[in-house]
């Protein structure tokens, strides 16, 4: 899977299937991705059905869309195509094989995937569980979430626990995805002798389990990116067939602290859905007080079909010191992304910083349609808990 030239598909993708005789085939469309992960939700069961795939802090990534879904079982026996860039024009080259959903269970170290949402090709690291805290369902009054302070309109809701994983993003595919989504999504608060407030590892991401579509390749480094051969090695015998080495599981048990997300939020407001994901990521000392990082991970999905645009953002932000600060402003990460049926997922980081260990965060995302009339859009209020586990700093890219 990588980019066409000119004004082509950015990713075309093919895949067969023998049916009566007949081989069927879907061409993704240009603006990328749209259908498979409604189609995904509807038919979870049968995913693999679908054909085409196509490639994807505040920022935007593509979704997939399949033309001519009449595609039946027989999963592994389908095959998606890249086509890259020659003098001549576009030529498909295999890329993998896809294989079968996992309704139950996780996905292993190792597993290639393609992100049903954004379409890059990745390769699982390691899962997390988390607690999924969803607005869109009403849950018993008992075991729920209790609200932040001045949080008003949102429903209690009970925590449910699901499935991340911690991945890398095929570095062919980042220039497609940059608009719709942070490939620097993952920072790290720099050490006190370090210059620079905050560094980013490129290319890693946190993907939930219903966004993977899992395929396997022949190749022995199916995925480019600088510390695929440093975190896994190939291992033919095993399946998937790429193992951790010591140096991922040295990392991860280093930088567990700043990795791990513990709670997931979500809430759609009029079809658009908004996610939060908040992760820690340590204290520092300033002028003889304790400043305490996070990070958080949005994502707006479109799930209708009119056309909207993100206008302005409103913030409020309560620390446990006693403080209430609202903030106000344009877009999201200097853009105002447009969520349409093409493209109608968004998804960006940044940060924030208290002088107390934990706090909360909620507000609205002005949204504009095409008349241009306007809608306010709920962000769910979500915790920010500091570690009390807060031992040594981050380790970045130290091995």
């Amino acid at each position: 899977m990588k980019a066409a030239s000119g004004s082509c598909c950015r990713f075309v993708c093919v895949c067969s299937h023998r049916q009566k005789g007949k081989m069927a085939a879907c061409a993704l469309r240009r603006g990328l991705l749209s259908g498979v992960s409604k189609f995904s939700r509807k038919h979870s069961h049968r995913i693999l059905s679908v054909p085409d795939i196509n490639t994807g802090n505040e920022v935007f990534k593509p979704r997939l869309q399949c033309r001519a879904c009449g595609l039946l079982e027989g999963v592994q026996q389908k095959m998606f195509m890249s086509s890259r860039n020659r003098p001549e024009g576009k030529v498909l080259e295999p890329v993998g094989v896809f294989e079968a959903v996992k309704q139950h269970g996780k996905y292993e170290t190792g597993q290639l995937f393609l992100h049903s949402v954004f379409g890059y090709r990745g390769i699982v690291l390691f899962p997390w569980h988390a607690r999924l805290y969803d607005r869109d369902i009403t849950p018993p009054v008992s075991d729920s979430k209790p609200e932040p302070p001045g949080a008003h309109g949102s429903k209690e809701v009970k925590g449910k626990t699901h499935t991340y994983y911690q991945v890398l993003i095929d570095t062919r595919d980042c220039p497609h995805i940059s608009q719709r989504s942070q490939t620097e999504a993952v920072t790290f608060l720099a050490n006190h002798d370090d210059s620079r407030a905050l560094y980013a590892i490129p290319g890693l991401d946190y993907v939930s389990h219903e966004d993977i579509l899992p395929y396997n390749s022949a190749e022995q480094i199916p995925i480019q990116h600088e510390l695929f051969e440093r975190f896994l090695m190939y291992n033919p015998p095993k399946s998937p067939p790429f193992t951790s080495r010591d140096t991922l599981k040295a990392w991860q048990e280093k930088n567990h602290p700043w990795l791990e997300l513990s709670d997931v939020h979500r809430e759609t407001t009029e079809n658009i859905r908004v996610t939060v994901i908040p992760f820690y990521m340590g204290m520092r000392e300033a002028q003889n007080s304790h400043v305490y990082w996070w990070r958080y991970c949005i994502r707006l999905e479109n799930l209708g079909n009119e056309v909207v645009q993100l206008r302005e953002r409103h913030w409020r932000i309560f620390s446990l010191s006693g403080t209430l600060e609202t903030v106000r402003g344009r877009g999201v990460v200097g853009r105002e992304p447009v969520l349409s049926k093409e493209q109608p997922a968004f998804q960006y980081s940044s940060h924030v910083s208290l002088q107390a260990p934990s706090g909360h965060m909620w507000g609205t995302f002005r949204i504009e349609r095409t008349d241009g009339s306007h809608f306010d859009v709920r962000i769910p209020p979500f915790s920010l808990e500091s570690n009390k586990d807060d031992k040594a700093p981050p380790a970045g890219y130290t091995f």
